[in-house]
């Protein structure tokens, strides 16, 4: 398409947006106008599907509710862009810039494109094309309801993007920076996030469940609300965030047990049944004050949980995973805690110690029995005033954690590791005889 043509499809259509006479709608479906500089334009509602607009400058331009269906946008410039229900399906936008642009309500989704040839139904088929939009640049853009739904976002950037109510379910956002994104309500149901940077962003009540976010960096994220059953948050740095996620975010199977043990409790074990929750991911959730009395937690995942004031008396949480967890205020008296992961885990004014053996008859038989910490990692922590009087800590790992006026007497702290510990006002217990075997 020369200039001189283009100029004219452009006046046509602006007479045709004003309602004048001698107007038409611009049709430049599949045309070819590469690299050519269109800023400003108002092309409203026009017809461009298929057309190649890579290296385009469209910055400012308004192509809003546009047919952009699998139009080529590669490279091109639409910052500040009007694309307000713009139809992108199955666009090329690999690398474009959007900064600022408004893409409220768009459809970015993949799309179907009729093809001819040998096969199919009258020489005819289908074929789908997934929209392109790895590398482009969205920072700052507004996205409010916008159907990106499987789209390919690898390596995007989307710092302080307003994604409010996005569709976003199965889209793969592999490495994409999005620190500040608004993704409040976002619908973003088995997505791809591995290693994406959502330092600061909102994602308040977004459906997260399935979701790929190993690796991802949520520091200061604000998670409250969001759906994470199923989420994979493995070696997620989720530092300072608002991750709460309340029972009802889990499978049925955890809802059902925690019920039933409830119940167990309530009823002195006549009813229900004593919580089995082997191995199970309750990463992050929230217990706070909940009675988990007796339940076995053994290599459960409760890396990042809420567990503070909760009642977690003769469990058996061996070999589980507490990393980050905050166990604030909780009693853990007589519970098994061998080899478990406790790194920067949060024991201030916990009790870890021993509980008094009752006989049938409810009377205390004299037997204690000991929390039992063996080989458990606690660097980093922070026990500060926590009572582990007469527990196991035989071969623990306290190495730079807080004890600040943590109670040990009685303690087996054989082999445990105290380097770079606070021990102010700690009650230690005399250092084991060398030569006791």
């Amino acid at each position: 398409m020369t200039p001189h043509e283009l100029v004219a499809v452009l006046e046509k259509h602006e007479r045709w947006l004003k309602n004048k006479s001698g107007g038409s709608r611009a049709n430049l479906t599949m045309a070819n106008m590469e690299g050519s500089n269109l800023s400003g334009v108002n092309l409203a509602q026009g017809k461009l599907s298929g057309a190649n607009l890579s290296h385009c400058d469209l910055s400012n331009a308004n192509l809003s509710t546009a047919d952009l269906f699998a139009a080529h946008l590669t490279k091109a410039d639409l910052s500040g862009c009007n694309l307000y229900r713009a139809d992108l399906r199955g666009a090329h936008m690999r690398g474009a810039k959007l900064k600022r642009a408004i893409l409220k309500e768009a459809d970015l989704r993949g799309g179907a494109l009729l093809y001819g040839g040998h096969g199919g139904k009258n020489g005819k088929g289908l074929d789908f094309v997934r929209s392109d939009l790895s590398g482009t640049d969205f920072d700052d853009a507004s996205l409010n309801n916008a159907n990106l739904s499987g789209a390919d976002l690898t390596d995007v950037s989307m710092n302080g993007a307003d994604c409010e109510g996005a569709l976003l379910t199965g889209a793969t956002l592999m490495r994409a920076s999005m620190k500040s994104c608004n993704l409040a309500r976002a619908d973003l149901r088995g997505s791809n996030l591995s290693g994406v940077n959502l330092q600061g962003a909102v994602l308040r009540d977004a459906n997260l469940t399935g979701a790929m976010l190993a690796g991802a960096n949520l520091r200061n994220a604000d998670l409250q609300g969001a759906k994470l059953e199923g989420a994979d948050l493995a070696g997620a740095d989720t530092t300072g965030a608002n991750l709460a996620r309340s029972a009802d975010n889990f499978s049925v199977q955890i809802q059902q047990a925690l019920h039933s043990h409830y119940t167990w409790i309530n009823t002195n074990g006549t009813m229900g049944a004593r919580a089995d929750l082997t191995a199970a991911d309750l990463s992050h959730i929230d217990l706070t004050g909940v009675n988990l009395s007796g339940a076995n937690l053994k290599r459960a995942n409760l890396s990042g949980a809420k567990m503070r004031e909760a009642l977690l008396i003769m469990c058996d949480i061996s070999e589980a995973v507490l990393d980050g967890a905050d166990f604030s205020g909780a009693i853990l008296d007589g519970a098994n805690l061998r080899g478990a992961n406790m790194t920067e885990i949060r024991l201030d004014g916990a009790g870890v110690g021993w509980v008094d053996i009752k006989g049938p008859d409810g009377q205390p038989t004299g037997r204690l029995w000991a929390a039992n910490l063996t080989g458990a990692r606690l660097t980093g922590s922070s026990c500060v005033r926590t009572n582990l009087r007469g527990a196991n800590l035989s071969d623990c790992d306290f190495s730079n954690a807080n004890l600040t006026g943590a109670i040990l007497s009685d303690a087996n702290i054989r082999d445990a590791k105290f380097t770079g510990a606070n021990l102010t006002g700690a009650s230690l217990p005399p250092p084991p005889d060398p030569d006791d075997d």
